[in-house]
């Protein structure tokens, strides 16, 4: 069982930053893939972000969001920069334990419970 704890969410005006955190319980999170998701209110969980060796990122997020992890502290985290009203949602971060898609959330195996980004229009 991994359990996964998101921080670091909350308000910020267009054109602000962000850094959330995801710590990640397990003496083997250098092996997982890790992802970060988003769901905006009325619609479906997206792919943001995955770490797997290689950097993986949706399109509309490229260049202004960087994904990174420090195994030492079983640690993920998101750099959000630029952001934009359509950044709203509640980010999640995954762990993927299997070599399987990381653009699919439902080839994850462990989440997060989420933590809420607004960014005010």
């Amino acid at each position: 069982q991994v359990q996964l704890v998101e921080s670091g969410g909350g308000l910020v005006q267009a054109g602000g930053s962000l850094r959330l955190s995801c710590v990640a319980s397990g003496r083997t999170f250098s092996s997982y893939t890790m992802g970060w998701f988003r769901q905006a209110p009325g619609k479906e969980r997206e792919f943001v972000a995955a770490t797997r060796g290689n950097l993986y990122y949706a399109d509309s997020v490229k260049g202004r969001f960087t994904i990174s992890r420090d195994n030492a502290k079983n640690t993920l985290y998101l750099q959000m920069n630029n952001l934009k009203p359509e950044d709203t949602a509640v980010y999640y971060c995954a762990a993927l334990l299997a070599y399987r898609s990381v653009y699919n959330p439902t080839n994850y195996d462990f989440w997060g419970q989420g933590t809420p980004v607004t960014v005010p229009s």
